[in-house]
């Protein structure tokens, strides 16, 4: 990989590091591609590993005994995946999936402890971005778990990474609107009318079946505070 294209350059927990100190973090990764579909772990896996996102997009599921799965979040470019199962130790419980083609680096848990050794600031900034994500999840679980679907859609919305066109935030539907509608806990349909609903209002402009414009993003964080 290119030293201008490091995937370690990408993500927040070790950005505080110099431009040496990344390379040296980056000669411990080892580069993985993940073809869409692709199971990248599953629960119980008896390694325990730092995914370090550089492109493409993740699906983390917890699947129950019954076979039911219920999604998690997904990631995207600088994001990481199996924090806990580094820090503790344990086998993960979650299953991750590519939802398209994806490209990361892998840090074995012995490598990433030599690094956290040498660099505790990458530790900290690590519980920084588990506490981030843990406010992120409490603010959508609040949605979700209340009954106005508006509220659930339009937290969902403001959680998705997004990019600044044409002066306005935009997002795109990680997944399929079945899959989205069972993660928020209703129907492909309800979720239709709901998204059509915040676009005549004026607060989201949809572009094509998965892009969305967010127009008002105060406006929106106002339905999506359950009241």
């Amino acid at each position: 990989m290119p030293e201008d294209d490091l995937c370690v350059t990408r993500v927040p927990i070790f950005q505080g590091l110099t431009h040496e100190e990344q390379l040296r973090v980056a000669d411990f990764a080892r580069p993985v591609l993940a073809k869409r579909g692709e199971i990248v772990y599953a629960p119980g896996q008896p390694v325990s590993r730092l995914l370090v996102m550089h492109s493409g997009q993740l699906k983390v599921s917890y699947v129950a005994a019954n076979g039911q799965e219920q999604i998690l979040r997904t990631v995207t470019d600088g994001d990481v995946v199996g924090e806990r199962a580094f820090l503790t130790g344990h086998h993960p419980n979650d299953l991750v999936v590519a939802l398209e083609e994806s490209r990361m680096c892998v840090f074995d848990r012995a490598d990433l402890a030599v690094l956290l050794r040498d660099y505790p600031d990458i530790s900290q900034r690590m519980l920084r971005t588990l506490s981030d994500r843990l406010s992120s999840v409490e603010r959508l679980l609040a949605a979700v778990t209340s009954s106005d679907v508006n509220a659930r859609v339009a937290a969902y919305l403001l959680e998705l990474p997004g990019t600044v066109r044409d002066g306005a935030a935009t997002v795109r539907l990680p997944m399929a609107k079945h899959e989205i509608a069972a993660y928020l806990g209703t129907t492909p349909e309800t979720l239709s009318r709901r998204l059509a609903a915040l676009s005549v209002a004026g607060l989201i402009e949809l572009h094509g079946r998965r892009d969305i414009a967010i127009l008002d993003i105060d406006a929106l964080e106002h339905v999506a505070t359950p009241r």
